[in-house]
């Protein structure tokens, strides 16, 4: 997912997509554990949009307060 399509999401929807991109996570380190991950790289993807979505919540949050 790229930066500009996540600063497009409202705040709800970017909390929406944090609990679903968490349990993906979940989901891929389980299917790893067990020899079942067709895609290893996909996690390294998930993480990375992981860490954008925190970043632009807490770049707003921050934006918010010092307003």
């Amino acid at each position: 997912m790229k930066v500009k399509e996540i600063r497009d999401l409202t705040t709800e929807e970017l909390q929406k997509k944090l609990a679903d991109l968490k349990v993906e996570l979940f989901n891929l380190r389980f299917q790893l554990a067990i020899g079942q991950l067709d895609n290893p790289m996909r996690v390294r993807d998930v993480k990375k949009s992981l860490a954008r979505v925190k970043t632009i919540i807490r770049e707003r949050d921050l934006e918010s307060k010092s307003l």
